[in-house]
């Protein structure tokens, strides 16, 4: 069977998130809390102190947006009809939740959200939005169970035909990436 240019990079898409999460699963792992399968990985720890869900959540950002804006920039074009690399990555949010009990969710700060989802939730998320849309890199909160951190993620040209239409310019805005880590303090 002979594979169609679309389908071989939609596997190669799959196989590099997959393999960027996992790196930044392992720059994460406690290894002095954490225990050891019996394939070697280091299985997660039950609870994480506010600190560590803080190095957790600042590594774990880092790692999706570099991978968005990579596999976007070089595997994802419009006219091949693939899935958008942003939505593609729901399914390995999805996975990280069931594996990691971490959660994982786009926000939308500047211009229009492209699912009802990425919408802000809370009283926190407001906040979170207010402090992107003044130029802070990060917003946090830890409380006695979860440290959520929501981090600015680029939306460079090429994301602003869907993400903002009616645009004056093509600078750069901002979207967020909503990390909730569970603690244990």
């Amino acid at each position: 069977m002979v594979n169609s240019p679309g389908v071989v990079e939609v596997t190669f898409f799959s196989v590099f998130v997959a393999a960027m999460l996992g790196f930044g699963a392992l720059i994460c792992a406690d290894e002095a809390t954490g225990q050891q399968s019996e394939s070697g990985s280091i299985e997660p720890s039950p609870v994480l102190k506010t600190e560590e869900a803080r190095r957790q959540s600042k590594v774990l950002h880092s790692t999706i947006h570099s991978t968005l804006r990579v596999v976007h920039d070089r595997y994802y074009r419009e006219d091949e009809a693939l899935p958008i690399p942003a939505a593609a990555m729901g399914e390995i949010f999805k996975d990280i939740e069931s594996i990691e009990h971490v959660k994982l969710r786009w926000l939308a700060v500047d211009g229009q959200a492209m699912n009802t989802d990425h919408v802000t939730k809370d009283s926190f998320e407001t906040e979170a939005v207010k402090a992107l849309k003044a130029g802070k890199l990060f917003h946090e909160e830890a409380t006695e169970r979860t440290n959520r951190r929501v981090a600015s993620v680029t939306l460079s040209n090429h994301c602003l035909k869907c993400h903002i239409p009616d645009r004056q310019s093509t600078k750069d805005r901002t979207a967020g990436l909503i990390i909730s880590v569970p603690i244990g303090r």
